[in-house]
Order: structure tokens, then sequence, then C-alpha cells
């Protein structure tokens, strides 16, 4: 058995965390790659060590004075070494750093050093080889991911290390300039080892146990969600479930390797299975509910749009020429809505507009900003009949006014548009109609 463990910036953030992932680790022999995000927050106010070299390296570009700063990050992991009773020095590596920020090495560079320096110390305190992500994770020239290349090297560099620490979050060019991945990376990093070494399961580890059905910002303990598969993952994570980064699927979908979602400080909880597939029957119709706000809905009408070749191409070209990108394209017969992001459509509505006028000539154009978009999520949604006519419903009752619906034919998703003020509302009104009434029959 090979599994690859990921543990979160809040499970490695003080030296008493670290001792929780070590009993982890070593609890199961499996668990031989082990990939550690830079140190979180030890409590609310406190500031994560990433967050620390942004700040730092911002004053080193701006040849302001930074070593005040950095001499604060190098505390963070003196207490961590020192409550590990490591006999591990990090002097050597700030020096390094230090000169390196002088250099204006770039802020990419300045980020990947909190996963760094924390995984010299997991290597050190568990006795596993350290192999530097910059060596084994590749990015082509243009800053994309290389992911064939980095599954040829990493499979290689590990095939004969039975143990091994990585750090998460970023990777290099192939002349060694760091190169880091969004924010929330070392899930990628994760996903990537399990590929290359042919991991039977990937465990990410952090401080929730697994994905739940709704927000628990806006529902009362909502409950977990034992299997979830790639699909259904990818929808609720791109409308803001934020568990796990949507793009660590991909590397483990391309071998089928299971991800389980696990809580460090309650290892025994069984956390949420992510799958390719299953014949398990979710437990309620829908598997998740999830959204997002601050959305546009521009609202093109023209008669007999839909005998025009290529009219909905020319819309979109109104859009793309201003650079922003959509979400949804509802239409009708002479009608066709696209909803975009507020913030990035707001400054260049105009523009769209007169763009969109020179484009398709139609005969009305209405702007309405201020919508949420709610994903409800289910794989058994597709064998349960009337599914779509009960949220609506539901809806209706909670006296939301739905503005758009949007379902694919996979009907794994039924996208519902609603007005910013109902979505905490819109939310909740369907988690009661699909779990609570459930769990009351």
């Amino acid at each position: 058995m090979k599994t690859v463990v990921k543990f979160g910036g809040s499970s490695l953030a003080s030296a008493e965390q670290f001792k929780k992932t070590a009993a982890i680790i070593k609890s199961d022999p499996a668990r031989r790659y082990v990939i550690p995000s830079a140190p979180g927050k030890r409590f609310p106010a406190d500031m994560k060590v990433t967050d620390m070299f942004y700040v730092c390296y911002a004053k080193a570009e701006g040849n302001e004075k930074f070593q005040k700063e950095l001499e604060q990050i190098a505390e963070r992991y003196q207490e961590i070494i020192t409550g590990l009773e490591l006999e591990l020095s990090l002097t050597d590596e700030f020096a390094v750093i230090s000169e390196n920020f002088s250099a204006h090495v770039g802020v990419n560079y300045a980020a990947s050093r909190g996963e760094y320096l924390n995984s010299l110390i997991m290597a050190e305190y568990l006795g596993y080889e350290f192999v530097d992500a910059a060596s084994v994770i590749r990015f082509a020239d243009d800053g994309v991911f290389d992911s064939e290349k980095t599954n040829q090297m990493l499979a290689e560099r590990l095939k004969s290390l039975e143990r091994a620490v990585i750090p998460g979050f970023y990777g290099a060019f192939a002349d060694g300039r760091i190169k880091t991945f969004s924010r929330g990376g070392s899930d990628i990093t994760g996903s990537i080892v399990a590929r290359a070494v042919m991991a039977d399961v990937y465990e990410n580890w952090t401080d929730v146990s697994g994905f739940m059905v709704a927000d628990p910002r806006i529902v009362d303990n909502p409950v977990l969600i034992e299997t979830i598969t790639y699909r259904e993952l990818r929808e609720l994570a791109y409308m803001g479930a934020s568990v796990l980064h949507e793009e660590a699927i991909f590397p483990v979908r391309h071998e089928g390797i299971p991800i389980n979602i696990r809580n460090t400080n309650s290892p025994d909880d069984g956390g949420t299975w992510i799958v390719e597939s299953t014949c398990q029957k979710s437990k309620y119709v829908i598997t998740g509910i999830a959204g997002k706000k601050d959305f546009c809905a521009v609202n093109i009408d023209k008669d007999l749009m839909n005998s025009e070749i290529g009219f909905g191409r020319r819309v979109l070209q109104a859009f793309e020429d201003n650079g922003i990108s959509f979400e949804h394209m509802p239409s009708g017969i002479d009608t066709l809505t696209v909803f975009v992001h507020q913030d990035e459509f707001a400054d260049k509505e105009q523009k769209v507009v007169s763009a969109i006028h020179r484009l398709v000539k139609p005969d009305h154009i209405e702007i309405e900003g201020d919508l949420a978009t709610l994903a409800i999520v289910g794989r058994g949604m597709k064998s349960m009949r009337g599914t779509a006519g009960r949220i609506f419903s539901a809806l209706a009752h909670a006296n939301i006014n739905i503005r758009m619906i949007d379902q694919g034919s996979s009907e794994l998703s039924i996208i519902v548009g609603v007005a910013n003020e109902d979505f905490e509302l819109a939310v909740r009104t369907i988690y009661h109609l699909f779990v609570d009434n459930y769990s009351t029959n």
C-alpha cells in the first residue's frame, strides 16, 4: 500500500500540531510520502507564514529594510523546532533567503519559502528524505504546469525512496526559477505526487472532517458528505466550496486514485471520499449546495436571433475583446443572457454594450446586477423525477424570485440565479427541502 498525505497550514501551525501530524503518519506504514503546507494561523488574530513572506518581500522589492520581518518569520520556525526538540538550524537557509530577497528574485520565490522551510523541519522530525519540489515539479516557459514532464521526473526521483517529504505549492522552470501554483496549491502537489507514485489513496488532512452538504457559515451543523464523485466536486468547488483546491482533482483522476479528506484534529473521523464513480447511492437526492454572489446578467433581446448563424459567438466576442470571462449563458428563441462577475464587468459595461450593438445589432439590452448563482449538485438527481420542480416550488414558497435557471443534459447540477440578498435564505431553503425533510421522515 502507498498513501500520499498532505497537511494544510492549520495542521502545521505549531509544534503541537506537528506532533499530531507525525502521530497520524506513523500510525499507518502506508503513509510514505508527505506534502506539508506552510505554517498557518495559531490563533484567529495570527498571520499565516506565507502572508508574512509576502509582506517581507514587498519591503525588499521596494528597497526598504526587511530584516525585522524576516527575523519574525525565523522566530516562528524556531518556535516549532524548539517545541519538537530538534537539533536543526535554519540560519543558513535564512541567509540565502535574505540574499535572494535583496536580489529581487521574485514574489514566487518568496511565497514558496514557507512550504520549503516547513518541509525541512518535517523531514528532520520524521527521519524521511527531503525532496525539493523545485527539482521535480516542472513548469513550461509560458508558466503552464507541465504535467507529463513532472510525472516522469517525480516518478524517477521517488521510485528509489521508501519515504519522502516534498514541499507543496511550488515547482520551477527549467532554468531553476521558482513558480508557484495558485493559492492553496499544496493540494495540487499532493495530487501530483499521488499520481507519480501510483498511490492507493491520497489523504488530504485539514481542519475539517470533510465536505459538508452546505456551507456551515450559512446552515447550522450541516451533514457530512461521505462519498462524492470527481465531477460533483468540480461543480461544488467551482461554485465556492473550498475544502480542496479544484485543480487537485485532475492528476489523481488521470489514474483513478481516490482522495480522502480528513481532519487532523479528529483523526478517527472517516472524512469524505472523493472517487471517480461509485455504485453507492447518496443518502439524499442532492450531494451538495454551493454558490457565489455578485454577478451581473446582461440580457440581450433580438427577434429571430435563433436563425442568425454565429449570433452567440459574436455576443461573446464583445466580452472577450474586453477581457471578461462569462459564467453562464441561458437563452431562448429571441433572448440570450450572459452572466459575468460584477467586479470584472462594472468598469467596462458601456464598452461591452457598445460592442454588442456593433456586432449583433440587438433590439434591446438590459443589465441587472447584484445577483448570486446557486448550484444544487447530485448524481442522485438524474434518477429522481420532479427534483427541479421541488426546488423551484420551495424557493417560491420562501418568496425568493428566480432570475435564472441553467441545467446541463447530464442532470448533475441545477444552477439557479437569485438576488444577492436572497442567497443565504435560498441555501437554507434547499438544504431544508432535501436534508432536514429527509431526516424527519
